[in-house]
């Protein structure tokens, strides 16, 4: 009876010693396993070495620190993010409204006026004051002229038609040639960097007080017969609007005159004394014009007018009204075509003008 009880009592502590080395090992586990360290309480774990001769690759990184570089990267969200602005390199369509000019449009896309009537001789035919509202232009990549290949043209002829080098052509990537067999073929938009031409100007003929016989039918309705004689000019000019801000184009070369900003119907005023000898409607997009010749070799043109007041060979004084502000002719909106001419040659405005 008492072996009977022996043995089950040596049982009993053979079967709690077992549990209790189980649970033993059980927390001595836990303690240690990675996922202790997705909650962030790390052990303190120096891989500082004693030797300061050791090689870093050689210290060895315990496999939970390991495990923890890689849970514990964390990557900051990007709240603010841009799109990169990349070149433009295809040309753009454009439609003319209202108030718009040659050297606007320009000026909207960072291109030479020039570019903008070279580009589009189809439509405006060099003539910058051909503009004219839903008008549709080709506005081209950069400064240069966008050209429509023809049956028979090469890379050589066309880059010396327009002044420029080949290697451009050939390099511009809008172009996007096929460098081993580059050829266009007709009717393709070629982009030509840097080219260039003469511009067919589109101007009034200067037509002195000693003129006689100018024809209506070359010139317009407005020319006047002639000869006349009359007042002289001081050789000093002033302001022939009340404003004296631009409006549309500036002087350049497709555009021997300045645009001054005004209101259909305000008095314009001569810049100075002279006789008129051009007085009505005009060709070339002018609408109805005034020239007065100064008698020193200068004169002045006005146009765009909404009605011309002076008439054929009448003698005015400076900052006498000679007509009233409109928009006659190719034009999209209000402003006076201000010309100073000298000697038969274009002067630009501002040179002779006070200061604003």
């Amino acid at each position: 009876m008492n072996s009977k009880r022996e043995l089950l009592l040596s049982w009993s502590l053979w079967i709690i010693a077992i549990s209790l080395l189980s649970g033993a090992a059980y927390l001595a586990w836990h303690n240690f396993s990675p996922a202790q360290f997705v909650s962030g309480d790390q052990p303190q774990v120096s891989l500082a070495s004693t030797d300061t001769n050791q090689d870093p690759a050689s210290i060895r990184i315990p496999d939970f620190v390991r495990f923890n570089q890689k849970t514990s990267i964390r990557r900051a969200a990007l709240v603010n993010t841009e799109i990169p602005t990349r070149e433009n390199i295809k040309p753009l369509n454009y439609l003319v409204e209202f108030n718009d000019s040659v050297f606007g449009i320009a000026a909207r896309y960072s291109l030479e006026p020039e570019t903008i009537l070279w580009s589009n001789y189809d439509v405006l035919q060099d003539n910058p004051h051909s503009l004219a509202p839903g008008m549709e232009l080709v506005i081209p990549p950069m400064d240069g002229i966008i050209y429509e290949w023809q049956e028979g043209d090469d890379v050589e002829t066309v880059a010396i038609k327009f002044k420029t080098d080949p290697e451009l052509i050939l390099n511009w990537i809008g172009n996007e040639l096929d460098l081993v067999n580059p050829e266009f073929k007709p009717g393709n938009l070629v982009m030509i960097p840097g080219g260039q031409r003469k511009f067919q100007q589109w101007i009034l003929p200067t037509i002195a007080r000693g003129a006689a016989g100018v024809s209506a039918g070359v010139y317009g309705e407005g020319a006047c017969s002639g000869p006349f004689e009359g007042l002289y000019g001081t050789g000093g000019f002033i302001w022939p609007t009340l404003g004296h801000t631009l409006s549309g184009n500036d002087y350049w070369s497709g555009h021997l005159a300045i645009d001054i900003g005004l209101v259909v119907g305000e008095p314009v005023s001569a810049s100075d004394s002279g006789v008129v000898v051009f007085s009505g409607w005009s060709t070339g997009g002018y609408g109805n014009v005034i020239i007065i010749d100064h008698g020193n070799g200068y004169q002045t043109l006005y146009a765009h007018l909404n009605a011309a007041t002076s008439s054929c060979g009448r003698s005015v004084v400076q900052g006498q009204t000679i007509g009233l502000g409109g928009s006659t002719g190719n034009s999209t909106g209000a402003h006076l075509h201000f010309e100073v001419r000298y000697q038969g040659g274009f002067v630009n405005p501002w040179f002779v003008l006070p200061p604003p």
